[in-house]
């Protein structure tokens, strides 16, 4: 949660900073603000309740000069959404100022023994807490900032990424995190600071992923100084990003949303160049050839993500278990690392996470580790946690996903699962090389099925505006499409603030056909496959208690389509790829629907993009 900016150099910070924020805003937007140390040399904070733009018009008045500085955009965790609780958050006597992403845990035990020493605070978050420590013990002791800022999180427990700025140091930026990303770019006589990479990339390719524990001190004129807690100093990596500035920008959609789910063709094929070959006959995963023992001798699997990316583990837990015959469960990552879970050397654990910052999933990883399992990360964002944390894995490479709801991540991740279920099945010999080669092929041919489903983007779009005075929807789904249906719902959650639940169609019967009449719109994913006539069965079900049926159906279906009220088609496909056409109209009803209702689809209430705090 939470964006970081920062910026040292020769150029005007604000603008830098301001844009830095914009591009972070996905992360959180209650609140923004920024601190600069002005042209006279002084350290000026200007924060305000809302969004970067309402920051923007707040400081029209406001003096912004300065070459130094540090910005924030806010998800509220301690304190509620305001001017007084935004970052940046100055100390006491004004002389230092910190922005901050995570949660300080032992902040009231902290606060508690300042207060008594006399400090006083102006907000109710943890995060003042932590500036005020820092300089308490900078004047008690008469230390640098540096040394202070050591000694204060050695007082910590809890996650973190911050940057400090002091006025009587004003040509550095003191950064330092644990357990939440940070991102230091070098420039040309300049340093930029970021939660990710998407703010730096427009003035330099040259990046440090700051490791939990790392210290960096930006200082104008002078080489990157990282060093620990206990000032030994490091040698942290420089490594080259390649982000196009073009995927971080609209490009003419009216949302990121929206633009998103329109690049899910050309992303699959990123995400299969190199793995797939151009005759369609072979998958190859760097990762099952390097460690081919580890991952062949698993006697179980167990997938750990949260949200979305759970969805995608129950679907590559079918494929796994299909194509593979190893024994496939699936987490929540934040229920799996506090109920003791049982582990054995003998386990893979495949992590799932678009950004590969969040903190549930870490601390399942974390714990796997510690009782021997081998670990195997799935993610999008490089360089960050979890690939770092994990003993190999898969970059699924759709590029910056800037829309809090996720959608081409989504996609990515079951494209890898899938990969990674046939490169494992031709390795043990549990698939014919007839099926192999037709599921390759149809993997393979998949983008282009995606493009035909988008074209029916309008009438999603006509169809969306007769379900806006929705109060509740249900979506059902059987087989790899109840998972499909769980995400169906989870996006008009999201973005549309309806309630939706998702359920296998067969679990209709035991509870939910109680909440079926008139006003109750019913999704139901009903391909050509195996459970076709059950569903089939489902939808008459539906309709004989009056309830409004959206049919996902096979191409050129004559049944279903005569007995529901709106009918979608779906190219046809393999029963185990049929998540990766399905899930697009789905992610397009919501879109649509919520645009409909006048939401913010981009930036839903309450949502964050990276959930890097419990």
């Amino acid at each position: 949660m939470c964006g970081i900016v920062g910026y040292i150099g020769s150029k005007d910070a604000y603008p830098i900073l301001i844009k830095g924020l914009r591009r972070l805003e996905y992360r959180g937007y209650d609140s923004a603000g920024v601190a600069l140390i002005s042209s006279g040399g002084d350290l000026n904070v200007w924060k305000t309740k809302g969004k970067v733009d309402d920051l923007v018009n707040y400081c029209e008045d406001k003096d912004v000069s300065g070459c130094v500085g540090i910005a924030h955009t806010r998800w509220a965790t301690h304190g509620e959404p305001s001017a007084v609780n935004a970052h940046p958050h100055y100390s006491q006597s004004k002389n230092l100022a910190i922005i901050h992403n995570g949660i300080i845990e032992n902040y009231a035990d902290l606060k508690g023994k300042l207060m008594s020493k006399g400090v006083t605070f102006r907000s109710d978050t943890d995060t003042e807490v932590l500036v005020q420590l820092i300089e308490y013990i900078q004047v008690r002791k008469n230390l640098d900032l540096l040394t202070a800022v050591q000694l204060a999180l050695h007082e910590v427990i809890g996650a973190y990424a911050i940057a400090l700025l002091d006025r009587h140091q004003p040509n550095q930026i003191i950064a330092a995190r644990k357990q939440s990303p940070l991102v230091v770019g070098i420039g040309k006589d300049e340093f930029l600071l970021g939660s990710d990479a998407s703010p730096i990339v427009e003035y330099t390719d040259k990046v440090v992923y700051l490791e939990d524990g790392n210290i960096a001190v930006l200082k104008k004129g002078e080489d990157l100084k990282v060093v620990n807690i206990l000032n030994r100093k490091l040698n942290p990596e420089i490594q080259t990003v390649d982000i196009n500035l073009g995927q971080l920008d609209k490009g003419g959609f009216p949302h990121f949303m929206l633009k998103e789910i329109f690049e899910q063709p050309d992303c699959l094929t990123n995400c299969m160049r190199g793995r797939i070959n151009v005759d369609a006959d072979n998958v190859v995963l760097s990762a099952v050839i390097d460690y081919k023992k580890q991952l062949l001798n698993a006697k179980r699997f167990i997938i750990v993500a949260c949200g979305t990316s759970w969805h995608a583990g129950l679907i590559g837990k079918q494929i796994i278990e299909s194509l593979c015959r190893i024994p496939v469960e699936v987490e929540y990552a934040s229920e799996f690392r506090y109920r003791n879970p049982v582990i054995t050397p003998n386990d893979v654990v495949i992590a799932i996470s678009q950004s590969g910052e969040t903190a549930d999933t870490l601390a399942a990883v974390k714990l796997a580790r510690e009782h021997g399992a081998f670990i195997y990360g799935i993610c999008n964002a490089i360089g960050s946690s979890i690939p770092r944390a994990t003993d190999t894995g898969s970059y699924i490479h759709v590029g910056p996903e800037i829309g809090v709801a996720s959608t081409k991540a989504f996609c990515g991740q079951v494209t890898v699962l899938s990969m990674l279920a046939l490169a494992l099945a031709k390795e043990k010999c549990t698939i014919t090389k007839t099926d192999y080669l037709a599921v390759v092929k149809e993997l393979h041919a998949i983008p282009l099925k995606m493009k035909e489903m988008l074209k029916q983007n309008n009438s999603i779009a006509d169809l969306s505006r007769t379900f806006t005075y929705a109060r509740n929807f249900l979506y059902l789904g059987r087989g790899y499409n109840y998972p499909v249906a769980l995400e169906g719902a989870l996006k008009l959650k999201e973005i549309s603030y309806i309630h939706a639940e998702g359920y296998p169609a067969a679990e209709m019967k035991h509870g939910p056909i109680a909440l079926i009449d008139s006003d109750m719109p019913v999704v139901v994913i009903a391909t050509h496959n195996a459970m076709y006539e059950k569903v089939l069965s489902n939808i008459q079900e539906i309709k004989a208690r009056k309830g409004r049926v959206i049919a996902l159906v096979s191409k050129g279906d004559d049944t279903i389509s005569r007995i529901v009220d709106e009918v979608i088609e779906l190219p046809d496909t393999i029963e185990c790829l049929e998540p990766l056409l399905s899930t697009i109209p789905l992610q397009l009803l919501a879109y649509h629907i919520a645009v409909c209702k006048g939401k913010n689809v981009d930036q839903p209430r309450n949502l964050a993009k990276s959930v890097t705090v419990e």
